[in-house]
């Protein structure tokens, strides 16, 4: 992806914000990158740390140069990125920023960086380690922070950042561009409502955990077609045994509450974006029962999946509160 780009067309009062500070020498000691799922929060966070100490900058990064490619390949001493989305970022994740960071940089820009993307995952303990940090920021030390929840982030945290927040993309054009670069229409119409991005999108869509969790809801869609009783089988013989992972669960979950806002749209006449799946939707308006009942009861086991809860009887507990009334 080409974030400058990507910033200038989609995020101008970032890249504004940014080239500002930047030009005038008035940087953030931190940086909170605030936006939705499938966001590239990450990229943009690297990609900004790169436009401070890029060789041959205007005014962000060059992508080019020695320094830039350092980067990309993980080869900068002066450079820490944690990442919560692979795991939770633990105190001793902060510990070793700060015991690193309070030595000399071994760089000779003399500028060091740390990102930690989705702030949101940290420990406690994790949590009042970086306040202490962010309360006395050395010279010259530079924080970069991601999150796609702010509403999870302590106010004592937000206040020591400069928030960037990311706009939404409208989702017509995000389709747009995912099919324009090799995406199935009925697989960008669908993952379009939970990732913001076309790139995101296509790498999603190419993966084994989003080929797993389509074939089970195209499964479990079509039982429910037949009957309550054939759903309940479906999910049972094939959904559970074939979700077992997280990640496949996840994309299965959010998938299905997509279908069923479309639902929801269709009933009461509004206009639907997963358009490939316009007949199917227009069938199962006659089958499924509690439309609204279901799409609220859908997003709050996308919340207890977060808990580590048992994916298979969340599974079987979902469709039997979908087809409850159904039978």
């Amino acid at each position: 992806m080409q974030i400058e780009k990507y910033l200038k067309e989609y995020q101008p009062v970032i890249y504004k914000t940014f080239c500002n500070a930047l030009e005038s020498n008035k940087l953030s000691h931190a940086y909170l990158l605030s936006g939705s799922i499938g966001m590239p929060l990450k990229e943009t966070a690297i990609y900004l740390a790169k436009s401070l100490i890029c060789d041959n900058p205007h005014p962000l990064a060059c992508n080019e140069c020695i320094t830039c490619m350092r980067v990309d390949e993980s080869n900068y001493a002066d450079l820490m990125i944690f990442d919560g989305e692979a795991a939770k970022i633990k105190k001793g994740d902060i510990e070793k920023i700060t015991t690193s960071f309070d030595k000399t940089a071994l760089e000779e820009k003399g500028v060091m960086i740390y990102i930690l993307h989705l702030v949101e995952t940290m420990t406690p303990i994790a949590v009042n380690s970086l306040l202490k940090f962010l309360e006395e920021p050395g010279k010259n030390i530079f924080a970069f922070l991601t999150t796609e929840n702010e509403s999870k982030i302590l106010p004592t945290i937000i206040s020591r950042t400069q928030v960037l927040r990311f706009r939404e993309i409208d989702r017509s054009k995000i389709i747009k561009e995912a099919v324009f670069s090799g995406v199935f229409e009925e697989d960008a119409e669908i993952l379009s409502g939970f990732y913001n991005d076309a790139d995101t999108i296509k790498r999603v869509a190419e993966s084994k955990e989003y080929e797993v969790a389509k074939q089970a809801l195209n499964d479990q869609l079509q039982s429910l077609l037949i009957g309550p009783d054939d759903a309940v089988f479906s999910c049972q013989k094939l959904i559970v045994p074939a979700l077992k992972q997280q990640e496949p669960a996840r994309l299965y979950l959010k998938m299905l509450t997509e279908v069923f806002k479309d639902l929801l749209n269709l009933s009461v006449n509004e206009n639907i974006t997963l358009k490939s799946y316009d007949n199917i939707l227009q069938e199962l308006l006659n089958h499924v029962a509690h439309i609204d009942k279901s799409l609220i009861m859908l997003m709050s086991s996308l919340k207890k999946l977060d808990l580590n809860v048992n994916i298979g009887l969340l599974l079987d507990h979902i469709v039997y509160e979908i087809t409850r009334e159904g039978k």
